[in-house]
């Protein structure tokens, strides 16, 4: 084992030990990690730029010290004065290694920065907005018939508009006076129209006749992405989407890397609250500047997230969530001010947070229930929301269970070899040849084939840079039908397979899909710790449908919706391969695309929706998959590739796979041979 000191990035999960004095970027470059540089580690581009973290790591099995990296420079502090650096952040050129070191690289230090595609659905939504645009002429004072212009407005909006037992904020009361005389006591005022238990208030007046909109933000918040569709409140319209990389990755990422953060580093929930907090604001900022709206017209705002999001954007503590029984702080839907969560949107804005369903099943889950509504499905219906932590919903029109499974980021491209999270120059399709053996594969960026005419100049700006989580599924489970990979995960060798694409990797073999290291690019590979996390992932999410499906009382379901960025863009057939969900005709996969934004959207829109929605969580059954026996028995025969316990007989109907074992003392022939069963 190395002394050298220890250094992991984030988000790529990728780490290596070197000596003292290392500059973090001649780490990373060696690495193969993702962070730019213009002018060579002289100091002077600042695209390097780097966030280290402190504390104890227990996921990494690390504890950062304040002096893991050398200390603050000359040269960041002469590009600090003259351009600005956000406080945290580090040259990864100037910082050099000390000691052991978790380094979160930014999104904009990234070359190929992400593709988040979690983009608007077509939907049609009932309107029916919180916030709503009300012109009124307004009597004007008279010394015989003393009032307060407040008291006049608000009587205005009484008799011509029915608007009774309005208020108003103080900051309505200081603007008010000269806008009703600029005027000429006609104005338009926006109205919260409030619920049954909180009054209508003003929130902003313009003078005369006010003819732009109000806005609005759905805002989905992921453990790995933030994404937020600015809508107009009067037409419904999504006028702009938007997503960055939850910063919160640089502390862990998967939810419980994150809990176990906050219990051992002291304030560290409050670090991951402030990092959130800043994230979502430049996200607010970037989407506002992109539809060049004033961000003071965002007057409405809707949230959906995970448990453990959801306390630490708030400001909880996510201690009890990192035990059993998992209690939430709250799990009802709130109803807050902007400016109690520090948003840079309009200072009397309003912010609505779906309820939670249960300790591991959030406020994502609700809003996917909301968007799919299989509670009024005639039919049984398993939908799946895939991410980091899948949120999985069964039911018809009788009843919904619901649970969560923790599949970790390995969908994501994260702790893949080759992996990478969705950005041009990233392979998002692949086949393989089952004769050949040889691969064909897409990357983001490009609709052509590797193996057809124009690949090369539609890919010479992107160039190929590894390969993302669609990627992966694709690979896997071609690499399964092609008989380069045995149910239980094995990879052959090249005699065994009879391809030159397989090759010795220490003590297992891993399967070669591109190789461009003559022209300096990558070697992109899959190996065996590569399908290990894949397995783990996926039978992770197959068990946790397995267990709803055992609570129902069933053995099939009639149909599978794949929400989420990522289930938007999974193959059914080759997710049925892996053995990722339960057997089904492929016709009945269908995809949601972004759910759990959809229902946030609806919610956003609609108000009646929330207490819709409200009430249907009451209904829901929740599973805690961590204290249900059966989970580990579901997961144990899941880890086979597709299944080793459950036949699939629609998916066999289709595909035949090969019966190959490539464990040592195996098939020895090219293309393995085929092993009698034990009866």
């Amino acid at each position: 084992m190395s002394s050298d000191p220890l250094v992991i990035f984030t988000p790529s999960g990728k780490r290596g030990h070197f000596p003292l004095g290392t500059p973090v970027l001649t780490a990373a470059r060696q690495l193969g990690v993702d962070l730019d540089s213009v002018c060579g580690g002289r100091g002077i581009c600042s695209k390097c730029q780097i966030t280290p973290s402190y504390g104890e790591f227990s996921k990494h099995g690390v504890t950062v010290a304040d002096d893991a990296l050398t200390e603050w420079n000359k040269v960041e502090q002469r590009y600090k004065d003259k351009r600005g650096l956000i406080d945290g952040r580090r040259l990864g050129c100037q910082a050099q290694v000390q000691g052991d070191v978790v380094i979160d690289v930014p999104p904009e230090s990234q070359v190929h920065r992400q593709v988040v595609r979690k983009r608007a659905e077509a939907r049609d939504i009932t309107m029916n907005p919180s916030t709503r645009l009300f012109y009124v002429e307004v009597e004007e004072p008279d010394m015989h018939k003393p009032s307060g212009d407040m008291e006049r407005l608000i009587e205005a909006l009484a008799i011509q508009w029915d608007l009774k037992n309005v208020q108003a904020d103080l900051h309505i009361l200081q603007q008010m006076q000269p806008i009703l005389r600029k005027g000429q006591w006609k104005v338009t005022v926006a109205v919260h129209l409030g619920d049954a238990t909180t009054p209508a208030r003003i929130m902003h007046i313009w003078p005369g006749y006010y003819e732009g909109t109000l806005y609005g933000l759905a805002v989905d918040l992921g453990s790995t992405t933030i994404a937020a569709h600015l809508c107009d409140l009067k037409s419904g319209e999504v006028v702009a989407s938007s997503g960055i990389m939850n910063p919160q990755i640089r502390f862990g990422e998967d939810l419980m890397s994150r809990v176990s953060y906050s219990m051992m580093n002291k304030g560290g929930d409050q670090e991951m609250t402030r990092a959130v907090r800043e994230g979502m604001n430049a996200l607010f900022t970037q989407i506002a500047g992109e539809s060049e709206i004033d961000q003071n017209l965002i007057v409405d705002a809707v949230f959906v997230c995970n448990p453990v999001m959801h306390h630490l954007f708030l400001g909880i503590d996510p201690f009890e969530l990192g035990q059993a029984p998992f209690a939430l702080a709250t799990s009802n839907a709130l109803a807050l001010h902007a400016s109690e969560l520090d948003l840079n949107i309009h200072p009397a804005a309003r912010v609505y947070l779906l309820p939670c369903i249960a300790g591991h099943v959030g406020a994502d889950a609700a809003a996917v229930a909301l968007s799919e509504a299989p509670d009024k499905s005639e039919d049984l219906v398993l939908v799946v929301d895939v991410g980091t932590n899948a949120e999985i919903l069964l039911g018809d029109k009788n009843k919904v269970l619901a649970c969560s499974s923790p599949t970790g980021p390995a969908f994501e491209g994260a702790q893949i070899s080759s992996g990478q999270r969705a950005a041009p120059g990233a392979i998002e399709r692949l086949e393989i040849n089952p004769v050949t053996k040889e691969p064909r594969f897409r990357v983001i960026g490009s609709e052509i084939w590797s193996d057809e005419e124009g690949f090369d100049a539609a890919i010479a700006t992107t160039g190929i840079t590894g390969i993302c989580g669609s990627g992966i599924i694709e690979a896997i489970a071609e690499m399964r039908m092609a008989g380069v990979l045995d149910a239980s995960g094995l990879i052959g060798s090249a005699e065994q397979t009879g391809t030159p694409r397989c090759i010795a990797d220490g003590r297992t073999n891993a399967y070669l899909v591109w190789d461009g290291s003559a022209e300096g690019g990558p070697k992109i590979t899959i190996t065996n710790p590569d399908i290990r996390a894949i397995q783990m992932a996926k039978a992770a999410l197959y068990s946790g449908a397995r267990l709803l499906m055992d609570k129902f009382g069933v053995d099939t379901v009639d149909r599978v919706v794949l929400a989420g960025a990522f289930g938007a863009h999974i193959s059914a057939k080759h997710a049925m391969v892996l053995g990722m969900i339960p057997d089904c005709p492929i016709d009945k996969v269908t995809s949601a695309g972004n759910a759990a934004g959809t229902g946030a959207r609806i919610a956003l829109l609609n108000t009646e929706a929330r207490g819709e929605i409200e009430e249907t969580v009451r209904r829901i059954e929740k599973i805690e998959t961590a204290v249900e026996p059966r989970f580990q028995e579901h997961f144990v025969n899941a880890s086979a590739i597709p299944n080793s316990a459950e036949p699939f007989p629609i998916l066999a109907s289709i595909i035949t796979l090969p019966e190959i074992n490539f464990n040592t003392g195996g098939d020895g022939a090219a293309g393995g041979r085929r092993r009698r069963r034990r009866g």
